[in-house]
């Protein structure tokens, strides 16, 4: 099992390199998702997650856009695994598992830190979700 901390890595970059060992087969948990980042434009992304919460059409229709960190690294993994559905995706996604922050079995493991980035605009998931 892979354990990767979240913290200050970029959310595509995470969630292709999660998607790609998932469907090797291998057991993969994610903590501390609340402190990953997303780049661009902080006013950009905020005004895009609250349009797609707007959508949600009325009663129990529509699409439900999560706002909790772990859920939204969940979602962006399930766009890259492929057809989530059905299979081999389907499978991969079970794999995975994405905590806000560090729960007490996994406090003793080692963890995998993906590439840090250079100073560029972003915010985090965190931030986002409230």
């Amino acid at each position: 099992m892979k354990v990767i901390d979240g913290t200050n890595t970029v959310l595509g970059r995470l969630a292709s390199y999660v998607a790609k060992e998932s469907l090797k087969g291998e057991e993969i948990s994610i903590v501390n998702c609340g402190k990953i980042i997303i780049t661009g434009n902080k006013s950009d992304i905020e005004q895009k997650q609250f349009s797609r919460r707007q959508r949600v059409g009325s009663g129990q229709k529509g699409p439900k856009v999560s706002r909790s960190p772990q859920m939204v690294v969940k979602r962006a993994i399930r766009g890259m695994v492929g057809d989530h559905r059905k299979g081999r995706g389907k499978e991969a996604l079970k794999r995975v598992k994405c905590y806000g922050g560090i729960p007490s079995e996994l406090e003793s493991s080692k963890k995998i830190t993906i590439e840090k980035t250079r100073k560029i605009k972003f915010t985090t998931i965190g931030e986002i979700a409230k």
